[in-house]
């Protein structure tokens, strides 16, 4: 019999993606794919040179590590990379970042099944 946790985590991982997810696009570059990305947030705290807490608000997207695939095999995300979420008739545009010198991006799970890429609005676009 198999980890019955890492079963669990994988039935909730299905659950999320086909109920809880959209499409968006994953751009680096010319290259860009569509994936089915969940909708979070992370709430970052840093302290400045004169001890204030500066809260700041990432918008998160919650991504398949095996979807981010650009052509050449699953990619890890990097600062720059843009996300594109059409709503509507406009499409916003985010960019892959984190404040304080975080990583950009985490595993969502011990299984490393899902990546959660934070990310700062940039623009909307027509």
């Amino acid at each position: 019999m198999g980890d019955l946790l890492e079963q669990g985590a994988a039935f909730l991982d299905d659950q999320r993606h086909r109920h809880m997810s959209r499409s968006v696009v994953y751009r680096r570059g010319a290259e860009a794919t569509e994936v089915q990305a969940t909708i979070g947030r992370t709430e970052f705290e840093q302290a400045d040179d004169a001890g204030l807490i500066h809260r700041t608000e990432s918008r998160d997207f919650l991504i398949r590590t095996a979807d981010l695939d650009l052509g050449t095999g699953p990619i890890q995300p990097k600062a720059g990379d843009q996300v594109r979420e059409h709503v509507g008739t406009q499409v916003l545009v985010y960019e892959v970042n984190a404040p304080g010198g975080q990583p950009p991006w985490r595993y969502s799970d011990p299984y490393r099944r899902v990546m959660r890429v934070h990310t700062k609005f940039v623009g909307t676009e027509a």
